[in-house]
């Protein structure tokens, strides 16, 4: 399954900067992409790395941010970078929750809760 995901993942990711470099934008397109990444989330990503996890998506955001200085090329990517950080948000949210479950809420109380 992780495998699966892993090129669900890439796939999500490339749609996305391609829809970031040529402009496009529509809700449904959107709304796909952010099911894509709580899936990617989900299924891919180890909560136990929420931490290694959350960094990369900061510096991933930062540096989205100073992409636009490159003469010539900033403006596409930072439309690449942009597109990036925007599909990844979803999965970093759903990792960390997933994270806080885990750890606030021990497998007695999840067995439960499903009783």
């Amino acid at each position: 399954m992780k495998t699966l995901f892993k090129w669900v993942y890439l796939i999500g990711l490339l749609v996305a900067i391609i829809a970031g470099l040529v402009s496009f934008s529509a809700a449904w397109f959107t709304s796909l992409l952010i099911l894509i990444g709580v899936l990617v989330g989900l299924f891919y990503f180890d909560s136990a790395e929420v931490i290694n996890l959350g960094i990369r998506f900061v510096v991933l955001t930062v540096a989205a941010g100073s992409m636009d200085k490159f003469l010539g090329i900033g403006s596409y990517l930072t439309a690449i970078f942009l597109a990036a950080v925007h599909f990844i948000g979803p999965a970093v949210l759903t990792v960390l929750v997933v994270y806080f479950v885990k750890k606030y809420l021990p497998a007695q109380e999840h067995e439960h809760l499903h009783r």
